[in-house]
């Protein structure tokens, strides 16, 4: 049965495209006889007619591979593209030593492990970039006696 004038006009009115307009296709009858914008609104009012949700595009493939990151797999060298300071970039990383060095150095201050003397002369060198890292420093203030 030849209802496409009718599903044109759906939708038009259902402001979707013709592909998504959906009638009953038992009462194809009923759609058949409506002819004005009107009686397509009635049949679309009585649930003959309506509109078909659009089609996403899933997520769930994404999702499942995010999971898998946050567990730290597919992140080894065949999955990285980039140089390693295009992934974090080598001012992000000095940034993390040095403020985990100040924040090291000032707790040893406050604690009364080292003086203030001490504190100044290895603040200067962190700045300076003596140290790697935190077991670097450590490493350093044993070697030099700096410890109390």
């Amino acid at each position: 049965m030849d209802v496409s004038i009718q599903r044109r006009i759906a939708a038009e009115i259902l402001k979707c495209g013709i592909e998504r307009v959906w009638i009953d296709p038992t009462q194809l009858e009923k759609v058949k006889m409506a002819m004005s914008k009107d009686d397509i609104r009635a049949l679309i009012k009585a649930g003959i007619i309506k509109k078909k949700q659009k089609k996403g595009i899933s997520s769930a493939r994404v999702k499942k591979l995010k999971e898998q990151r946050k567990k730290g797999r597919r992140r080894g060298p065949g999955s990285r593209r980039g140089a390693a300071g295009a992934r974090t970039p080598p001012k992000e990383k000095w940034m993390a030593t040095v403020r985990a060095l100040r924040k090291t150095l000032k707790q040893l201050r406050d604690s009364g492990k080292i003086d203030r003397k001490v504190y100044r002369k290895l603040y200067r060198m962190a700045k300076g970039g003596a140290f790697r890292s935190r077991s670097h420093l450590f490493l350093y203030m044993k070697e030099h006696e700096l410890l109390k």
